[in-house]
């Protein structure tokens, strides 16, 4: 999907030119790359896993197509998005059903994982101020000196994170907090693709749009689980069957 999808994105952009494309890169690029907070200056030769590989690989052909064809191209570099209506397989989703469901959770490398977790309207918020403001090409770009987040192509780089990174073990603990459930821990050893540790410098999108992530994890993830407690009634049902009490947010007051 990252390599053979994006290149038919590339192709209709350029048979049917567009006034701007925004395309979703990763945080995972970044790879072994162990200087936080990232930049988008810093380099990103050495993936930890496939997907990250495939991410990169995005900014190279959109770069490519950016050249040749004259397509403003923003890669922005998401941080651990979550929300409602998240991705299924992600951990804000998972975790959560398992708490409610009382299964167990695995936290690879002992939970001590640092991520930099951003709230899904802090990432609208920043493609809606980006959308009107296609790249034009960098004029002080130097090709002996190269910088590699602009070009002499329309196209540049942003990192969209929260710039707040929390360890694994401090999410679910309000994950926890939010849920009023306690959750069944399996602490594991690190992953051989897992990087261990995120964070954003979010200076470029600051300048270029006067907007940076805001929204706290604690009040995102309480934003979450109001939406979760709506999207699956019947888990807070099974909760109270098992557990024999009624979720606060379902309590009256008598």
């Amino acid at each position: 999907s990252n390599l053979c999808g994006f290149l038919n994105i590339l192709e209709g952009c350029r048979q049917h030119p567009v006034q701007h494309l925004l395309y979703a890169s990763s945080s995972s690029v970044y790879g072994a790359n162990q200087h936080t907070p990232y930049r988008v200056q810093d380099a990103v030769d050495h993936p930890l896993s496939l997907y990250a590989a495939t991410k990169k690989a995005n900014e190279a052909m959109a770069h490519s197509y950016s050249h040749l064809f004259g397509i403003p191209c923003s890669g922005l570099r998401f941080f651990t998005v979550y929300g409602p209506w998240g991705r299924p397989d992600m951990s804000p989703m998972q975790f959560a059903r398992a708490i409610a469901e009382g299964r167990p959770i695995q936290l690879f490398n002992y939970g001590r994982h640092q991520r930099d977790f951003t709230y899904i309207d802090d990432i609208v918020e920043s493609l809606v101020r980006l959308i009107p403001l296609p790249p034009k090409a960098n004029p002080e770009w130097n090709r002996e000196q190269p910088d590699p987040a602009s070009s002499h192509a329309p196209w540049r780089l942003f990192n969209i994170g929260g710039q707040r990174p929390v360890e694994l073990t401090d999410y679910l603990a309000l994950l926890e907090k939010h849920l009023q459930r306690k959750a069944e821990v399996e602490l594991l050893p690190l992953q051989p693709g897992d990087v261990l540790a995120t964070c954003a410098d979010a200076s470029g999108l600051d300048q270029v749009t006067g907007f940076t992530p805001r929204i706290s994890l604690d009040e995102g993830l309480a934003r979450f689980i109001t939406w979760f407690h709506e999207y699956y009634p019947h888990l807070d049902q099974e909760a109270m069957r098992v557990n024999g009490h009624v979720p606060a947010h379902q309590r009256r007051a008598v």
